[in-house]
């Protein structure tokens, strides 16, 4: 190599070799005190791009784990009550069956017909009272069948026994079914679906003492038709019975929760509580009375349905808590792999990035050693014009 003076190529190189180290060496300082190996979009573009779009995933998931607890809360709340109004009901049974007994007289059946008001006035009460951050949860909360559905009102031909909904959207659905094909269509103008229940009957209709749930998933509806002798049922169903029926779902308060990420119907549960007053068309006890034998009589059965009625909510509602434990439990799966998959692109690795920070030091102390050589370097012309 020339001995030159105006350029010192041996201090340039040993600058660029010391540049280089220090900012490798900054990298690591700001790594090791982030814990991140993503710190900006320079340090891996590609990968920032990925793990943004999982935090955002993370996110959703985790507020929607919270979601469906408070969602298991709710609906918690209006089970405890009803288990309450179920106490109720079988007292007011029980003075029902006192006062249907001859041993009473008229006289008698005035104190406990007092009683049973006041019991009657609890259940409204109850489900006054039964809130959740202010919204009342037993006078009729998400979207309901409306009872002047003529799937409803025709009962006692068709053999429908209940109409439950879930993640049913608001309108009318109306019914084709065309007598001996052993098909069932259900549609609301937009979607239609229709389910074989050929092999459930015996002939054409329902096998007597059965029930069959015609279960129109993608509609969220779900109708119940009995066959001959089945208890409560009031009518029996024959292929071809719900032909032009319809139901209309009415729009309703809440009961719509997110349990999902994303705006998708899948990721929405859809709850619908009835209205579960004693002057509620579901119990219809408002007009029972035990101020005489008869009418005390009669009272037997009704509190009979209403106990099954109430009985048939908290099922429903139990039923809805046991998914969104489930819905809690695969999201929180989810939520840790995806957590996993996070990390793996944006921690640092502690150990590996140590030791490249030590090699750096190392280095950087090297190179600005080099630099001081380097510079001494052009005194050696100094020799020549001696």
């Amino acid at each position: 190599m020339a001995l030159r003076v105006n350029t010192n190529i041996a201090a340039l190189n040993a600058r660029r070799h010391l540049n280089s180290n220090t900012r490798t060496l900054a990298a690591k300082q700001e790594r090791l005190a982030s814990g991140l190996r993503l710190n900006k979009a320079s340090d891996d573009a590609a990968g920032l791009s990925v793990r943004e779009g999982m935090r955002a995933e993370l996110s959703g998931l985790k507020a929607t784990i919270t979601n469906a607890e408070q969602a298991s809360n709710l609906l918690q709340t209006a089970e405890g009550s009803l288990n309450e109004t179920n106490a109720i009901l079988v007292r007011m049974r029980e003075l029902a069956a006192q006062s249907g007994n001859s041993t009473f007289t008229d006289n008698n059946r005035e104190a406990l017909q007092g009683e049973f008001s006041q019991l009657m006035g609890e259940i409204d009460r109850i489900a006054a009272a039964t809130t959740y951050n202010n919204q009342t949860l037993l006078t009729g909360y998400g979207n309901t069948v409306d009872g002047a559905s003529t799937a409803v009102t025709a009962s006692n031909t068709s053999g429908v026994t209940s109409i439950s909904i879930s993640g049913a959207q608001t309108g009318t659905y109306t019914f084709e079914d065309t007598g001996s094909d052993g098909n069932i269509t259900l549609g609301n103008g937009t979607v239609s679906q229709t389910i074989s229940i050929g092999t459930i009957l015996d002939g054409s209709v329902i096998a007597t003492g059965t029930q069959f749930v015609a279960n129109f998933d993608r509609l969220g509806v779900q109708v119940t038709l009995a066959g001959a002798s089945v208890a409560g049922a009031t009518g029996s169903y024959t292929d071809g019975d719900l032909d032009g029926q319809n139901i209309t779902v009415n729009s309703g308060t809440g009961g719509s929760f997110q349990v999902g990420p994303s705006d998708r119907a899948y990721n929405r549960l859809e709850v619908s509580i009835s209205d579960m007053r004693a002057s509620g068309t579901t119990l219809n006890l408002n007009s029972t009375s035990i101020a005489t034998i008869t009418t005390a009589r009669t009272a037997l059965t009704s509190i009979d349905q209403a106990i099954g009625a109430v009985a048939k909510q908290r099922g429903t509602l139990g039923a809805f808590q046991n998914r969104l434990g489930f819905a809690v439990a695969y999201t929180e799966n989810e939520v840790e792999n995806i957590q996993a998959s996070e990390s793996a692109i944006s921690d640092a690795d502690i150990a590996s990035e140590v030791s490249d920070f030590t090699r750096s030091q190392i280095l950087s102390q090297a190179a600005t050693a080099m630099l001081a050589q380097a510079n001494v370097l052009p005194q050696n012309a100094l020799a020549l014009l001696q």
